[in-house]
């Protein structure tokens, strides 16, 4: 596998042959960003609308064959952060009461957490999935051409390509304190890190002005060529349709 090509996969999970792979990646962020919206349009009484948004994430990721561990194991990046701020929200929020072993916490409080709680968790899944199942040049070409800003496009595509240079320039510098025998043991050693941070982002600053010099020599114009053209076909329609009549018809009945 050619670098390039590997880079474009980074983070793509599952079979790479399978139906959802392979549906536009515009149709994928269509109905599994419209899952996370009508998660968040919820109220907990609605628990029914949950339940569809999870089974409908379920069986994307079973056609995809994205494993469960791998869900899990991204998923926990992000969402232990969110919960353990909500986790506070039953003990500070006023309300009627409620015993909880040792603590009291208000029943409103309890239902809050778990409102943020099932929103948060259907939301990192839809994320996760998405990326799992697209690589993230194809979600900034799906965001261009749904019309999103292009400065903020073209400013995440930058930053994901130069991620990897800036990470392997660290790695460069970390070995190069190591080879020089920096073990920090106490605060006033620490101030080697700040000039390494300083050296990284001056070179990582004129690698940006040469990099920026070369495209306009190229005829850059704030628009990133693609080989690849994508297509909107039968079947990318009938999963965005499929998708918005399951959720929509379950949230307008638990309305």
């Amino acid at each position: 596998m050619s670098g390039g090509h590997a880079l474009h996969h980074v983070g793509v999970a599952g079979d790479l042959a399978s139906p959802v792979h392979r549906l536009d990646p515009r149709a994928k962020l269509i109905g599994l960003g419209g899952v996370t919206l009508v998660a968040v349009s919820t109220p907990l009484e609605a628990w029914r609308v949950y339940a569809v948004c999870g089974l409908t994430l379920a069986v994307v990721a079973a056609v995809a064959r994205v494993s469960p561990r791998t869900l899990v194991a991204r998923a926990k990046v992000v969402l232990p952060l969110v919960l353990l701020v909500a986790v506070f929200v039953p003990f500070a929020r006023r309300g009627d009461p409620v015993d909880i072993g040792p603590f009291t916490a208000s029943e409103q409080g309890l239902e809050t957490f778990a409102t943020v709680a099932a929103k948060a968790t259907l939301g990192t899944l839809s994320a996760v999935l998405l990326a799992a199942t697209t690589s993230f040049p194809d979600v900034l070409h799906a965001l261009e051409r749904l019309k999103a800003p292009r400065l903020l496009v073209l400013i995440a595509a930058f930053m994901y390509r130069y991620l990897f240079v800036i990470v392997d320039d660290v790695a460069r510098m970390r070995a190069a304190l190591s080879s020089r025998g920096y073990v920090p043991r106490h605060a006033l050693q620490a101030q080697a890190i700040g000039r390494v941070a300083t050296a990284l982002f001056l070179r990582t600053y004129e690698r940006a002005e040469r990099v920026h010099l070369a495209m306009l020599a190229r005829g850059y114009d704030q628009s990133m060529p693609r080989l690849d053209v994508l297509r909107f076909r039968r079947v990318d329609a009938a999963f965005v349709g499929g998708v918005a009549v399951c959720l929509l018809s379950t949230r307008v009945l638990a309305a």
